[in-house]
């Protein structure tokens, strides 16, 4: 029996991502990279999270070691809700960060490695 298939539905904030990605890459002079990932996304990373969800790595599952962090990682896991994980996966230079709900799988984020961190704030105001 083959796992449920879950829809993938990208956020406003993962589109804007997309758009930060698509202008570096066209400052670098790599348009083609662009052009790369959005096809590897659409051919390969998106039909494999909506079929198998939980791939990536529990994102709240790695506690942080300041008290700060696990306040922010306590509210973040209560505006979730249950029923819902927040999971990120890591493919190529890219790591995609994702809510896996059971009705649909909600494309959050994408950041190249080298970016420090995910905007909460611009998920959950």
């Amino acid at each position: 029996m083959s796992p449920r298939r879950r829809a993938a539905k990208a956020t406003a904030n993962f589109r804007r991502s997309l758009e930060r990605i698509e202008s570096f890459l066209a400052a670098a002079d790599a348009p083609r990279e662009f052009e790369s990932l959005v096809h590897r996304l659409s051919e390969d990373i998106v039909p494999t999270l909506e079929k198998f969800p939980d791939i990536g790595a529990d994102f709240l599952g790695r506690a942080p070691l300041s008290a700060e962090g696990r306040a922010l990682f306590a509210k973040v896991a209560s505006l979730l809700g249950p029923g819902t994980s927040l999971r990120q996966f890591v493919f190529g230079d890219y790591i995609i960060l994702y809510a896996a709900r059971p009705d649909a799988i909600y494309l959050l984020a994408i950041r190249h490695h080298r970016e420090l961190s995910f905007d909460f704030t611009g998920h959950w105001p």
